[in-house]
């Protein structure tokens, strides 16, 4: 069915009200569940053919996460998508004012490559479950896992509720040039401006995940054996490939030695002494990517790894010491194995030189020092992020993750994920069996101003 007439469907479809009833929504949420239940093996064959990922860390960072959201929409749908009273001024007297959530209508979800079953089947849970229909785009560049979703979602429900589209640019383009109510974008940087251009065509909302060169901060207190293999996990973790990834370590120069000593063998320990030969260790995603890696690596500065392999596209585990911030591998978000440390005498220092770059998606700060971390988490601008981990805080429903700045607009995951993808129409139900007169000409400012002066104080 071509794009327009997938569009049109749909919009037809969710003027019927169907979507309308939580009972509805939560039918569509076990459809999805059951499906993700009965595609998994299938969905491990497809992350390991796009990206390299084993079934293990395919389970515990897409397909575990995606029921998890489900899980939660599932027990908190009907309460999220009730009416909210609040509170009637007493000029409005008799009244009662209260919240309602409204579904947008049609949503676009567009997804990337990197957590190709994540980003895709998280988002449309949040918009099945706030009554919307929706079409999904899955990037191209995750072939395996495209064709997957779209027969999954085929499986699942007819076109006119949900849709998947296939494909590359033509298809991204020609979506994007339709009339959606709702746009939720994860992707580049460069991208989210061309989709941020498109909405406001339309004066659509949207939410754009985008990325950035999230920092992680060691300062001089940090337990360093624990951070080094914190931060080596989540660096590492889909062989770099994340949006939330540790981009770049700030060390205090005090322990930036130990710190590496400790990044050595937590990488060794964790991926062997030739991680290229580990089955469970991804690889880059295109020749494209992996070239662009390549040149970021600068071998005078590589104090740990620096292999790799153009006909597996892998490249091993690399650290990169004595990085000044006029290097290459600082002037772009890596998204990919490379991790740079630079150094700093003061934490001031720190506050001035991210004051100075654009707002980052996450931040990690690691120290034993409360105050400091007070303080940090206060005056640093980031859109989420961990004290003493790395990662871990979007692995959760119970709190919203989402960018600042230049690293995104909005949120998802659990109820800000259904706000996100629902209007909060605010409406006062106004009584009948009394009417103030205080409002209509002519007006009297004796008795009625007074009144009107204590109502409105």
């Amino acid at each position: 069915m071509p794009i327009h007439e997938i569009v049109e469907a749909q919009r037809r479809f969710f003027c019927t009200g169907a979507t309308l009833p939580a009972s509805f929504r939560l039918e569509m949420l076990k459809r999805l569940r059951n499906a993700l239940d009965r595609y998994e093996p299938e969905i491990a064959k497809a992350l390991a053919a796009d990206l390299g990922k084993s079934g293990y860390e395919g389970f515990m960072c897409e397909t575990g996460l995606v029921r998890g959201e489900i899980s939660y929409m599932l027990r908190h749908t009907r309460r999220l998508a009730g009416e909210r009273s609040v509170h009637t001024p007493l000029a409005q007297f008799a009244a009662r004012s209260y919240r309602k959530p409204s579904p947008y209508g049609v949503a676009l979800v567009m997804s990337p490559w990197n957590y190709p079953i994540l980003l895709t089947l998280a988002p449309l849970a949040d918009a099945i479950a706030a009554g919307n229909t929706a079409v999904v785009k899955p990037s191209a560049y995750a072939p395996a896992s495209g064709a997957l979703l779209a027969d999954l979602i085929r499986e699942c429900f007819p076109p006119e509720y949900i849709a998947a589209v296939t494909g590359g640019r033509a298809e991204n383009a020609a979506l994007l040039d339709e009339k959606f109510d709702f746009v939720f974008f994860t992707g580049s940087q460069s991208v989210g401006k061309e989709v941020l251009r498109h909405t406001a065509e339309h004066l659509t909302p949207a939410v754009l995940e985008l990325g950035g060169k999230s920092p992680c901060i060691v300062d001089a207190t940090a337990k360093l054996p624990l951070a080094a293999r914190r931060i080596a996990f989540g660096k590492f973790l889909n062989c770099g490939q994340t949006c939330v990834a540790p981009d770049y370590i700030l060390c205090h120069q005090d322990v930036k030695d130990r710190l590496v000593v400790e990044l050595k063998r937590e990488i060794r320990r964790q991926y062997g002494e030739d991680p290229l030969q580990n089955p469970d260790y991804g690889r880059i995603v295109n020749r494209k990517h992996f070239d662009r890696l390549l040149g970021l690596l600068d071998p005078a500065k590589t104090v740990l790894g620096g292999q790799s392999s153009p006909d597996t596209l892998q490249i091993a585990p690399t650290v990169l010491d004595g990085v000044a911030g006029s290097d290459p591998v600082m002037g772009e978000e890596i998204f990919g194995p490379v991790l740079p440390i630079l150094t700093f005498s003061r934490f001031e220092e720190v506050y001035e030189a991210l004051a100075a770059r654009p707002k980052p998606l996450a931040l990690y700060l690691f120290s034993e020092d409360r105050n400091r971390v007070r303080e940090a988490m206060s005056r640093l601008q980031f859109g989420g992020g961990c004290v003493n981990d790395v990662v871990i805080h979007l692995a959760t429903s119970a709190m919203g993750f989402g960018g600042v700045g230049e690293s995104g607009m909005g949120a998802y995951h659990g109820k800000a994920g259904f706000d996100a993808f629902s209007h909060s129409k605010s409406i006062v139900d106004k009584k009948t069996w009394m009417d103030l007169p205080m409002r209509y000409q002519p007006y009297r400012k004796g008795t009625y101003g007074k009144l009107l002066r204590l109502f409105l104080r």
